[in-house]
């Protein structure tokens, strides 16, 4: 996922920060506890495609951030 992009992207429920998960290919808002998936590439922001976060995902520590030159 560009970095550039994810910095630009935010959450439509919450209007909050999205964190990559790069395993799981997905776009997390913790605000919302909401996984958006990627398909190709291309983040799904809807919230009928969007899975909930257990409560383990929504506190664990962010995978990816757009501050991490690694993303």
């Amino acid at each position: 996922m560009d970095s550039k992009l994810l910095e630009l992207l935010v959450c439509p429920v919450t209007k909050g920060p999205l964190v990559f998960d790069r395993e799981k290919q997905e776009l997390l808002s913790r605000s919302a506890r909401l996984a958006y998936p990627v398909r190709d590439g291309i983040p799904i922001l809807l919230e009928h495609e969007a899975r909930p976060l257990s409560d383990d995902e929504a506190e664990r520590p962010k995978p990816t951030s757009p501050a991490d030159p690694a993303a």
